[in-house]
């Protein structure tokens, strides 16, 4: 982790911060370098939260900045708030209507958009945060099991209409052919298989399929099992995409 942590510090130097990172590979900010920190970016996930944080949501967090740290246009950022003596960045978490009793909170700034997105899903995981950038900022974060060239092809696969889908799935096939080990040709028949599923069934096949396999996650599974259906479930959730 020292290359993450590294390559915060060597952002914050640029601003002239050098305080130490509260959460690894965060970088750190307050009310005088927030503004000047973020506008560099294409999108900033911050954390408001309180000023030493500790416990499971934080950890995940931290996972987040992990998975990030070698995507330049996206930072992973996180203030911490307090509510007693100067309460330092209080001005900040108000300036976005946070308060104390709803930390964590998660804001995406994506550039080009005027109000922040908020993280509001119950489940605090990196899964679920990844797939908050991802659907807001457009920036790719994989998701275990997933395949970056197979998830932008998801994208445009069901933004598209009958015959754009029978396209990209010739693409996704011809695409699978090239896949190199068979662990990631595993990985791309599932998404190809769950292409031709669409075609076949509609859109309607990927909520049914959601729901079949969380159900089974949920049932009496091996471990191994239940990672394997974990990542089957992470390539089903790469064909949903919020608007942007």
């Amino acid at each position: 982790m020292f290359y993450v942590v590294l390559s915060c510090l060597t952002i914050l130097a640029h601003f002239g911060f050098t305080e130490s990172v509260n959460c690894k590979g965060c970088v750190p900010l307050d009310l005088y370098t927030f503004d000047k920190v973020i506008s560099k970016f294409k999108a900033a996930a911050v954390k408001f939260d309180v000023a030493y944080p500790y416990g499971q949501k934080h950890e995940e967090y931290g996972k987040l900045a992990e998975a990030a740290s070698n995507i330049p246009d996206l930072l992973i950022g996180e203030v911490g708030v307090k509510d007693y003596g100067e309460k330092e960045n209080a001005e900040l978490a108000a300036r976005y209507g946070i308060k104390k009793d709803d930390f964590p909170v998660v804001k995406l700034f994506v550039s080009g958009v005027k109000e922040p997105f908020t993280f509001s899903d119950t489940d605090f995981t990196q899964t679920n945060l990844k797939k908050f950038v991802r659907s807001k900022s457009g920036i790719h974060i994989g998701l275990p099991g997933c395949l970056e060239t197979f998830d932008k092809l998801s994208v445009r696969f069901v933004s598209g209409n009958q015959e754009q889908r029978k396209s990209i799935l010739k693409e996704a096939e011809a695409q699978w052919d090239k896949t190199n080990g068979s662990t990631d040709q595993n990985v791309a028949e599932v998404y190809v298989k769950t292409m031709r599923k669409i075609l076949d069934k509609g859109t309607t096949f990927i909520e049914t399929e959601l729901k079949r396999v969380q159900n089974l996650i949920g049932g009496k599974v091996s471990k191994d099992k239940k990672d394997e259906l974990q990542r089957r479930l992470n390539i089903l959730q790469s064909f949903q995409h919020d608007e942007l």
